[in-house]
C-alpha cells in the first residue's frame, strides 16, 4: 500500500511517500481501507516533535509511529476472529491514533468502536473524515466543560477553524444564541454556519466592549485569561481548548485559582476524551443536518507535504481533507 512516512521530526518535507505492505487484521483487529482522512493541530506537533511531551511519547530522536495522522473515514476491509462490533464493508468514521495518511490502517476493535461511528449516508467520506477530533472536542467543551443551556449566550473565539465551525454548529443544537469570532476574510462563512453575530477581531476587542456572555469556547486563545474574566456574565464559564500552548497552560494552571474567588469558572477543556455515545450523538446531528462539515480545501495523498503547509499557514476555513486513493 501506498503510505506517507515520517522517518524523522521536522518540518513537512520529511513525509515521504513510500509503497509498504498492508497490515493484516489480528484476531482483535479491524482492517480499515481509508478513503479520506484530515489534518488536526496535534499531526503538525507530532511531526515536528518539538514538545519534550512528544519526544516522550513518541521517540526522543526519531518518531515511533511512523504513519501520522488520526482522523480517519473508510470502509471495513477485513476483521479478526474476535471482532463483534464490526463487519466487511461498514463505512465508518473515527479516530484511528496514528495511521491516518495511508491507503490501509488496522486498529484494535475495543479502542476504535469508542472512538468512531457508522458514517451517516447523507455525508461523503470527505466530510466524514472532517469529524472525529475537531467535532468531538467541540461537544466536549460545550457540553462538557461549557454545560451549556438552550438561551445562553455563547461566544466562539476562532469561529472560522475547524473545531470553532463545528463549536457553532453544536452551540446552535442546543438553542443558545452565538457570537463568532474570526478574521475579516472569514466573517460570511461564520455567518452562514449559523452564528447570530460575528466579530472582526481585527476591528474590535470583544474582551472590552462590555457585553458579557454565559459562556465562552476558547479556540484561539491568544489574551491573557484575566481578559476572559472580564467578558463573562456573573455565573459565566470560560472554556479553552486551543490556542498557543502557553494560553492554554496559563487557562489550566490559573483558571482553577482563580474561580476559586467568585461565581465566575474558568478553565482548560484538557484532552478531548470522545466515547461512542459522542460519537454517535455527533452521527444524529449530521444525520438530522443540524452540522454540516466544512471542508476549506481537499489535497491527494501525494500532496501531503502542500496540504501542511497550507494549514501550518493557520488560515484556513473548516478543515484541510487529505483524500485517499
Amino acid at each position: 500500500m501506498k503510505a506517507i512516512v515520517c522517518s524523522k521530526y521536522g518540518p513537512p518535507e520529511v513525509l515521504q511517500l513510500m509503497d509498504i505492505d498492508t497490515p493484516s487484521p489480528n484476531d482483535d483487529e479491524i482492517l480499515i481501507k481509508i478513503h479520506a482522512a484530515s489534518l488536526n493541530a496535534g499531526d503538525l506537533v507530532m511531526l515536528k516533535g518539538k514538545s519534550v511531551i512528544i519526544r516522550l511519547m513518541n521517540g526522543l530522536r526519531k518518531p515511533k509511529y511512523k504513519i501520522l495522522g488520526d482522523d480517519i473515514a473508510g470502509t471495513v476491509e477485513a476483521v479478526g476472529r474476535n471482532v463483534k462490533n464490526f463487519q466487511p464493508g461498514d463505512e465508518v468514521f473515527g479516530i484511528s491514533n496514528f495511521g491516518a495518511f495511508a491507503e490501509f490502517v488496522c486498529v484494535p476493535e475495543e479502542n476504535f468502536f469508542e472512538w468512531s461511528a457508522i458514517k451517516p449516508a447523507n455525508i461523503s467520506f470527505e466530510e466524514a473524515a472532517t469529524i472525529p477530533m475537531a467535532a468531538s472536542t467541540a461537544l466536549k467543551g460545550l457540553r462538557d466543560k461549557g454545560q451549556i443551556q438552550s438561551g445562553q449566550s455563547v461566544l466562539i473565539n476562532g469561529a472560522s477553524g475547524g473545531v470553532g465551525t463545528f463549536a457553532v454548529q453544536i452551540a446552535k443544537s442546543f438553542g443558545a444564541n452565538v457570537t463568532g469570532v474570526c478574521s475579516t476574510s472569514k466573517m460570511d462563512i461564520v455567518r452562514s454556519i449559523g452564528a447570530d453575530h460575528v466579530i472582526d477581531y481585527t476591528q474590535e476587542d470583544f474582551t472590552k466592549s462590555g457585553k458579557q456572555y454565559d459562556l465562552i469556547l476558547d479556540v484561539a486563545a491568544y489574551r491573557s485569561i484575566f481578559n476572559y474574566k472580564r467578558a463573562l456574565s456573573p455565573k459565566g464559564i470560560y472554556v479553552c481548548i486551543g490556542g498557543s500552548m502557553g494560553r492554554w497552560i496559563q487557562a489550566m494552571l490559573l483558571g482553577p485559582l482563580i474561580s476559586i474567588r467568585g461565581s465566575k469558572k474558568l478553565g482548560s477543556g484538557g484532552v478531548a476524551q470522545p466515547n461512542h455515545q459522542d460519537f454517535l450523538y455527533l452521527k444524529d446531528l449530521l444525520e438530522a443536518g443540524k452540522v454540516v462539515p466544512v471542508i476549506d480545501r481537499s489535497y491527494p495523498l501525494s500532496e501531503i507535504v502542500e496540504a501542511f503547509h497550507y494549514f501550518e499557514e493557520g488560515h484556513a476555513r473548516g478543515k484541510v481533507v487529505i483524500t485517499v486513493e
